[in-house]
């Protein structure tokens, strides 16, 4: 069995709940969902979806770098929506983090996320 290696990188926002942002094992690591929340002060990003899709993926990029990874080795995403009215929006934020060889992706609408967040993103990368 593979051994698991909790990964929890200091510049990226303090866990919502009991949970790791990441978890590595073998050559893959599985990010916990993702939500705009400033890691500087804990609180909600104010904003349309793009800002929110923004701030997303650079907390999903702190993730990333503090296992010198790139968007580049992330293989599947999950996309969590409020409102599926808003996906051209993010996927235009979207694109411009994935910008060759896209990882296999879901979008999905959901009733509602964390602290009153547009967007969730979770990603699982390969070593």
């Amino acid at each position: 069995m593979a051994t698991k290696t909790i990964i929890n990188p200091a510049n990226s926002p303090a866990a919502l709940g009991p949970y790791s942002h990441a978890v590595r094992t073998g050559d893959l690591l599985f990010c916990a969902g993702q939500i705009p929340v400033d890691p500087q002060d804990g609180q909600l990003v104010p904003g349309d979806i793009r800002i929110q899709t923004e701030r997303v993926l650079q907390n999903i990029k702190a993730i990333l770098d503090d296992q010198n990874l790139t968007f580049a080795h992330v293989v599947k995403s999950t996309v969590f929506l409020t409102d599926l009215a808003d996906f051209i929006g993010m996927n235009e934020v979207y694109a411009g983090h994935f910008t060759a060889h896209f990882p296999a992706r879901s979008t999905v609408q959901v009733a509602a996320l964390p602290k009153g967040a547009k967007v969730e993103i979770e990603v699982v990368a390969h070593f």
